[in-house]
């Protein structure tokens, strides 16, 4: 991550801290808990052995050596039990934890403003927010290992040092010293991995991506008509090829830390020992002493490099745990708390100077674009492919606000208003349809308790699909897709179209917006739906997109978009009349649907 973060390690400390205290308190204390378990070990089974030996330098009764033998076993016994029921149970609550920030990663994903959903750098936070929280050993839930090993480390280190506070203060600064310099060269080279990660993770996306295609199974037929398995194959090989020489080189770089921590190792204990020796053999230092000394000297080192690791390996964690912050705080550009109620209907909506261009490119989409849709109007909007009519969409349902100008609802700026309930006014049908893998009452409910089965049956009839969920073998509780389910049911490209136009009748909202609500029908399914939808609109304003022109006949007026604009403008008659680019471009689609295809005048 090159970009610098924007909370320190106190932050997301606390920011973790907080987390804990929300969704598992217990996190915590067992973190105290393991720490105070893991030095007591520690320090009885450094006692344990001078402690016996000097039993037999001072020719203690062979009960006292047993009883204390038998003490320390006891006591290591009662806590390696204990250890292992934390270590069993300690991870319970982390994961509670880290599901609980996966939860509020997706809260944000699902309700942040919808600029957010298309920008880069907002996918890339949330891309970077969420590989925090991927596995156990995320920093989302690795960090509770990291502070329980600070907190072992630190109290280990203070203990010792009390221990060895009789010895030569320069033998200490030895230690320190060598174990420093072991633990700063061996993280320059154990980091080189971590320098190099992007590089790693491109690799790891490669494979991934080429394995994932060539299972899948929308990819399965061309695969086999277009032979693409040899082509695919050498693109997996050459990739793991150089993945494998960035593992070479990797391990190379870990031999080389190897053998820099173990000279320095060896120099550390060396000098050790000849101390000890020294003093052995200058005051008389008892064996059980000299055992002590020793032990608690190795483990000093040990100490201070463990606290070191941790510390760096907070820092790591640190960094990554701020992007789950930046991503949670991300500032919103829209309303979604507070403002102005919204008023009621019927509505009106009205675009006043309105131009925008999407962020990050250079073409303006829409220019001074000026329009009213009046309340219970019946509005089309065509015109050829990248016209604008998808955006003008996206601006009247609030999606988008325009880089100039205003959009209006009932005389008041749409940016007054809270914007989720801005969103409830429309019911919608967009050419980027979305299902879930939930039963068919559910889909067109779009809930889980408290669905009006009646009303649900209404709509769907009215969105012609009676005689389909009649076919399903559990009607209204069949599950919508195979993803989940082994039993849901497949449906077709205009049985999926029906489907959404139910759940969008389902909404009733006041606005009815269909973009594209015939795209993957036949000509006799939609004339039906042509034919409906008067029914549909009954007493709402709509907005209805579409690239056939035939079915603009039914709506009480046309806007034909040109060059980000509003080229032309009346009923479909009157256009026709005008004889400009609609009338040509709705005699080219006439011609289709004439017998033998030709064309045979107007009307279709």
């Amino acid at each position: 991550m090159t970009q610098k973060p924007q909370y320190g390690m106190w932050s997301n400390i606390r920011f973790m801290v907080k987390n804990a205290r929300k969704y598992a308190p217990s996190v915590l204390w067992l973190c105290i808990a393991f720490a105070v378990l893991s030095v007591s070990i520690q320090l009885a089974q450094l006692l344990v052995a001078p402690m016996a030996l000097r039993k037999v330098e001072t020719s203690a009764p062979l009960g006292e050596l047993l009883g204390i033998i038998a003490l320390f076993a006891l006591a290591l016994l009662v806590l390696n039990a204990l250890m292992g029921y934390l270590d069993e149970n300690i991870m319970y609550g982390r994961i509670e934890v880290r599901s609980g920030i996966i939860k509020d990663i997706n809260d944000k994903a699902c309700t942040t403003s919808y600029p957010h959903t298309h920008s880069p750098q907002a996918l890339k936070l949330q891309e970077e927010a969420m590989n925090a929280c991927n596995s156990n050993n995320a920093p989302a839930e690795h960090i509770w290992h990291t502070l329980t090993g600070i907190l072992l480390n630190l109290a280990g280190l203070l203990i010792y040092l009390a221990l060895l506070s009789d010895l030569n203060p320069l033998l200490l600064a030895v230690a320190l010293a060598t174990t420093a310099a072991g633990f700063f060269t061996g993280k320059r080279i154990n980091e080189w991995e971590y320098r190099h990660r992007e590089e790693k993770a491109q690799y790891e996306k490669e494979l991934h991506y080429i394995r994932r295609k060539t299972e899948s199974v929308q990819l399965a037929k061309d695969i086999r008509i277009f032979g693409l398995a040899p082509w695919l194959n050498d693109i997996y090989g050459s990739v793991r090829h150089l993945a494998e020489a960035f593992v070479d080189r990797r391990e190379r770089v870990y031999t080389l830390t190897c053998l820099v921590d173990a000279v320095l190792q060896l120099a550390r204990n060396g000098i050790a020992y000849a101390y000890l020796i020294h003093i052995t053999l200058t005051r008389g230092l008892a064996a059980s002493e000299f055992l002590l000394y020793f032990t608690a000297f190795s483990g000093f080192s040990q100490w201070v490099t463990g606290l070191l690791s941790e510390f760096s390996q907070l820092h790591k964690e640190s960094l990554e745990l701020s992007r789950i912050q930046e991503y949670l705080n991300l500032p919103e550009p829209f309303r979604f708390s507070g403002g102005e109620p919204i008023p009621q209907g019927p509505y009106e909506i009205r675009l006043e100077g309105v131009t925008f261009q999407y962020p990050g490119t250079d073409r303006k989409i829409l220019r001074d674009m000026n329009l009213t849709i009046h309340p219970g109007e019946k509005l089309a909007i065509v015109g050829l492919n990248g016209a604008g009519k998808t955006t003008l969409v996206k601006l009247l349902c609030g999606f988008y606000d325009p880089d100039e100008g205003r959009v209006l609802l009932n005389g008041r700026d749409i940016r007054e208003f809270n914007r989720r309930e801005y969103y409830a006014l429309f019911s919608a049908v967009f050419q980027d349809m979305s299902l879930l893998d939930i039963t068919v009452a559910e889909t067109v409910a779009q809930a889980v308790e408290g669905i009006d089965i009646p009303k649900v049956e209404h709509c769907l009839r009215r969105a012609g699909l009676t005689e389909k969920i009649a076919s399903l073998p559990q009607g209204l509780s069949t599950h919508v897709g195979r993803k989940v389910y082994l039993d849901g049911v497949e449906f077709s490209g205009g049985e999926t179209q029906r489907l959404m136009l139910a759940r969008a009748l389902y909404q009733d909202g006041g606005v009815l917006v269909l973009d594209e609500p015939t795209a993957a029908l036949d000509p006799l399914a939609e004339s039906d739906i042509y034919n409906k939808y008067n029914e549909m609109t009954q007493g709402k304003t709509s907005v209805f997109i579409s690239h056939r022109l035939a079915s603009t006949r039914f709506c009480d007026r046309i806007l034909f978009l040109k060059d980000g604009g509003i080229a032309e403008e009346g009923t479909h008659q009157q256009l026709l009349d005008a004889d400009g680019e609609y009338a040509r471009l709705f005699r080219v689609q006439a011609r289709y649907y004439q017998e033998g295809g030709e064309f045979h005048g107007a009307e279709c």
